[in-house]
């Protein structure tokens, strides 16, 4: 699942993911992708009916939200209705590797560097509720506070991922994760 902007889909993601996560099937999911990922879990493993993202949903639990729509607790502290501008994460941002994860065998490095280009971001809140059932927070902002990457524990090959491996990825070299899904 790719990255874009917008509600425009999103249940036919949802659907996607769900049936990738149910039937075993590798996947991958880019910067939206693995939001919609979140959102699939929550809504279908954790039972969170109501979970969305503030980008397309005003009134739902908000798992996702814009990168200043969190405190360092996890509570919402402002609104999406205006002031888009200046939200955007762009660039190359380092992410921590959790051990004994897939992501981890991949890259084969503790700390990771990729690049960046999203406005929303997943509540570190629900960490643990996640983790209980299965899907870990397996890559972190060094500050712990931002999920960068998730992973499925008893799936052969289910990656969700906030960055863009595309940007670092060419015909001869291609990233490590389009590597891995692959094969």
């Amino acid at each position: 699942i790719p990255g874009g902007f917008g509600k425009r889909g999103t249940d036919g993601k949802i659907e996607a993911i769900k049936y990738a996560r149910n039937n075993k099937i590798p996947f991958l999911g880019i910067c939206y992708g693995m939001q919609m990922a979140i959102i699939e879990f929550a809504r279908n493993k954790l039972n969170l009916k109501k979970a969305t993202s503030s980008e397309f949903d005003k009134k739902g639990l908000h798992i996702i939200g814009l990168i200043n729509e969190w405190t360092r607790n996890g509570k919402k502290i402002k609104g999406t209705d205006k002031e888009l501008g200046g939200t955007m994460r762009l660039g190359s941002y380092d992410a921590k590797l959790k051990e004994n994860s897939l992501i981890k065998k991949i890259y084969k490095k503790n700390l990771i560097k990729e690049r960046h280009r999203h406005r929303y971001e997943v509540n570190i809140a629900y960490e643990e509720k996640f983790d209980k059932n299965g899907m870990i927070f397996s890559g972190l902002s060094p500050d712990g506070e931002l999920p960068e990457i998730i992973e499925l524990k008893n799936h052969p090959w289910f990656i969700g991922v906030q960055f863009h491996p595309e940007f670092k990825s060419r015909p001869l070299a291609p990233h490590p994760l389009f590597s891995s899904f692959i094969k």
